[in-house]
């Protein structure tokens, strides 16, 4: 009985094809955005600074003698590194010189999205709530697959709503530590003049929990829209927009 020959080896694999096209780059921020953007980080970072310098001065919530607010930090110095200004007048130099571009950036950056519209891709709506718990799913590994998202994600309309409310309560809170007598109404407001520094130093740490995690998740999710942010133009995951 013949025997069947042995099929012919496999062919050796070809040559790898020629790459995919990239995505197409879309703009997506105006000059608006990235401007006030890149000054507000500058300016946020210097007051950060600075105000750890100021409290070195008094690292105490509440009248000498006490009672005073619950605070991890009494009495501690932070760093040489992290403080700015030398002493308390020099640090409160700079940070006023970094109070008004804050102040400016932040108003020029809100009237630009009333102008424009673009307040609806930001805004977190009670709709966005599923689409927020799914993405904190993704980054805390219990889901595979990046849900769905436009310009935005829903997690991401949450922490800037949350951070213009923020940013609107360090300032108050400033004014009523700058100027507690002219704006009398406005300290009490917070509970007076030890309250509104408590509030005003709580938020420091806000904001920078926020800049931590916001810097993190840049680079290992989406590391074109730091480019995106400094050119206008986004190639990448998510290129369309809400």
């Amino acid at each position: 009985m013949a025997v069947a020959p042995p099929p012919p080896p496999p062919a050796p694999p070809g040559p790898p094809g020629p790459p995919g096209p990239k995505a197409p780059a879309v703009k997506r921020h105006h000059w608006i955005v990235r401007l006030t953007h890149w000054t507000t980080f500058v300016s946020l970072l210097g007051m950060i600074m600075s105000g750890l310098q100021i409290y070195s001065a008094y690292a105490r919530f509440g009248e000498r003698g006490g009672p005073y607010y619950y605070n991890a930090f009494q009495d501690r110095q932070f760093p040489a590194f992290s403080r700015l200004g030398g002493w308390l007048a020099g640090a409160l130099n700079w940070h006023f010189a970094f109070m008004w571009p804050f102040i400016t950036g932040g108003l020029l950056y809100l009237s630009y999205l009333a102008y424009s519209g673009e307040w609806r891709s930001l805004l977190f709506r009670p709709r966005d709530i599923r689409g927020a718990i799914e993405m904190q799913k993704y980054y805390l590994r219990l889901r595979k697959d990046h849900p769905p998202q436009g310009k935005h994600n829903p997690l991401q309309k949450l922490a800037y709503t949350f951070i213009v409310v923020l940013g609107a309560l360090s300032v108050l809170t400033g004014f009523a530590i700058y100027k507690p007598t002219q704006l009398s109404w406005l300290t009490a407001l917070f509970g007076g003049f030890q309250a509104a520094r408590y509030w005003h130093f709580w938020a420091v740490w806000i904001f920078t929990g926020f800049l931590v995690v916001h810097v993190i998740l840049v680079f290992v999710v989406d590391p074109p829209s730091l480019r995106a942010m400094i050119t206008g133009w986004y190639r990448g995951r998510f290129p369309s927009h809400d």
